[in-house]
């Protein structure tokens, strides 16, 4: 699934061909992309309308509109943003297609695919209650005040193991498996070490960790694994992924202390990859 870098980075590719862009047409092949208000409100929503931003909060994509609405793209496990030209033929599993229109510059479709179909594209009122999942997300690191002071009253002192407060998008939005992973190998902490037991110094480390691994993905455009199919709405892949020291590494040795075999665990449905090593 596509984490914050990923989705930041799929943003920044979309939003010059998209601010100032009239909607000329909208075409939607699977009713379950546009599930939670059907074709007809996303079609008159969006219709001749011009975008005026993009924004991202977690792992949601915003799209403001000159009407007030927004819209509301969430890529879920397989979903793609992609630019193309009109009379490009179109990727397997499109599902949404927006024709883009602005003085003096030819067409461009912005193309929402999505194998899985778990993604979804939302037209809607910032003030109706549509989307309040929105509302409910926790400290961005990228759009919010993120310093020290932020994140210790983020996350408390909880008695829950670390990966677990991580993962809450109540609680940081935007870090998923891939993500938590590499920041508490760069913390050297342990997945299920209870946040309550982190003195000052440690909080420090795991506050720094998540900066530091989150700008350095953005930085590299995120990760492409062999099997996502994450690319930016250019169709370019991230390498991010080149710089993991646990993710995916399962049964190497820890190129961080060079002692450690990286291994893996699972619960509650995810894999969990550290280093025995480094991580305490």
């Amino acid at each position: 699934m596509p984490e914050l870098p990923e989705v930041e980075t799929v943003r920044r590719s979309v939003d010059a061909a998209v601010v100032g862009a009239r909607v000329a047409s909208v075409d939607i092949g699977r009713l379950r992309s546009v599930r939670r208000t059907g074709p007809g409100v996303v079609r008159a929503g969006l219709l001749g309308e011009t975008f005026i931003a993009t924004r991202r909060r977690g792992k949601y994509l915003l799209f403001d509109l000159s009407n007030g609405n927004s819209m509301m793209v969430h890529l879920r496990m397989s979903g793609r943003l992609l630019l193309a030209e009109p009379d490009s033929p179109r990727e397997a599993h499109t599902h949404v297609v927006i024709r883009l229109e602005r003085d003096g510059v030819a067409p461009v479709d912005l193309r929402f695919v999505d194998p899985r179909t778990f993604g979804e594209v939302v037209v809607f009122n910032p003030d109706d209650d549509l989307v309040p999942e929105i509302d409910r997300l926790g400290l961005d690191p990228l759009v919010d005040q993120f310093d020290f002071a932020a994140f210790r009253a983020a996350i408390g002192k909880r008695a829950r193991g670390l990966k677990a407060t991580l993962l809450d998008q109540t609680v940081i939005a935007g870090i998923g498996n891939i993500y938590a992973d590499e920041i508490l190998h760069r913390a050297k902490l342990r997945w299920d070490r209870r946040v309550d037991s982190l003195d000052t110094r440690r909080l420090r480390l795991l506050h720094g960790a998540v900066v530091s691994v989150i700008d350095e993905a953005v930085a590299a455009g995120g990760s492409t694994l062999a099997d996502t199919q994450y690319v930016d709405a250019l169709g370019r892949e991230g390498i991010f992924q080149t710089e993991h020291r646990v993710y995916a590494r399962e049964g190497e040795r820890c190129i961080t202390c060079g002692k450690g075999v990286i291994r893996r665990v699972t619960g509650a449905g995810r894999s969990t990859h550290f280093c025995p090593v480094c991580q305490r």
